[in-house]
């Protein structure tokens, strides 16, 4: 036996990485192809109200099994959740014709209680990633649920919105994305702003980098148009086809690897704030280190006056949405 292997780690039985999605729809399938080609996790279950399309789903998905690395994929039931290593929400309501978004915002609340409250049932340890929208608010609403601590309870936040923030940058400054670190903050929506303070290029501050660039006769108006798209990335793609589903999977796939992976990885999730930046009672996207356990910290950036302020308005907004939610209605 060599003599790095230890006799508990001989002892300990192996555990496949399983996840769970809820939800098979356009998202939720397009993160199961993701995730089943990445070869970060074991087991794939899918669980959906419509059991034909997780059925059909997971068929599709299992036929292609010759073109990816071995992955057991099959329909959820509840009893999976009992040994799920990350739990991924991505099922809610659709709008109906002339219905307040009010009220389409409270049965989605009731459909995360009743997720939230199944898994709770079959004592899991995962850790629940949500990505149903308005996802700041339904991150708070399922750890308000839950009660268990911040860190398990996660939303996709604006790791999406990030990820476009990088590639408008690259096409714009003529440099490859991965060479590019740059944050949005705040909700995963309007009132979302760019953390220039913490953009740079190949370790170098945006400033400085455009100080030696010199591509732009006026930097501050292009910076307000790059903002503006990434703003506005997700109604164009939405007036094109309808919805978002290839992106938002990858940005799904990078979280899972973190956390399925330990890696530790600093990611604009979706997390509760207790006291950091000044703010509690809300959950938003602010820069975290992401691990087995979910939110492992959240880092708490000394951000300049106006993006304090603008993470500040971002959270009355959200802060203004739960408080017209009733959260204390058994589901």
């Amino acid at each position: 036996m060599p003599q790095w292997r230890s006799k508990k780690m001989n002892d300990e039985p192996w555990k496949p990485r399983k996840v769970v999605i809820v939800g098979a729809g356009a998202v939720g399938s397009t993160f199961a192809y993701a995730l089943a080609q990445s070869g970060l996790a074991d087991e794939i279950a899918l669980r959906d109200a419509n059991h034909e399309l997780a059925l059909g789903q997971v068929l599709d998905l299992v036929h292609g099994q010759a073109f990816f690395p071995s992955v057991q994929i099959h329909e959820a039931q509840a009893a999976d959740y009992a040994d799920a290593h990350l739990i991924v929400i991505t099922a809610g309501a659709k709008q109906r014709p002339g219905e307040p978004r009010l009220e389409l915002l409270q049965r989605n609340v009731k459909i995360i209680h009743d997720i939230i409250d199944e898994i709770m049932l079959q004592k899991s340890p995962a850790v629940v990633l949500i990505v149903s929208n308005p996802v700041d608010i339904l991150t708070y609403v399922a750890h308000k649920r839950s009660g268990w601590p911040r860190g398990r309870i996660i939303g996709s936040g604006t790791v999406l919105d990030s990820a476009r923030f990088r590639h408008l940058l690259s096409q714009h400054c003529g440099v490859d994305v991965h060479n590019i670190h740059a944050y949005i903050l705040g909700e995963h929506g309007d009132s979302e702003f760019a953390a220039w303070s913490m953009t740079n290029m190949a370790g170098m501050p945006i400033e400085q980098f455009c100080h030696l660039c010199l591509k732009c006769d006026d930097w501050q108006a292009q910076r307000r148009k790059v903002v503006e798209e990434v703003k506005h990335s997700a109604y164009h793609i939405i007036d094109y086809k309808g919805a978002t589903w290839f992106a938002v999977g990858l940005a799904l796939t990078r979280i899972a690897a973190a956390i399925l992976r330990n890696q530790r990885g600093v990611l604009t999730v979706s997390a509760v704030l207790e006291g950091e930046y000044g703010l509690s009672g809300v959950s938003l996207g602010v820069p975290c280190i992401v691990s087995q356990k979910g939110v492992d910290k959240v880092l708490e950036v000394a951000l300049p006056p106006d993006e304090q302020s603008a993470l500040v308005k971002s959270a009355a907004v959200l802060q203004a949405a739960i408080g017209k939610l009733d959260l204390t209605v058994p589901s």
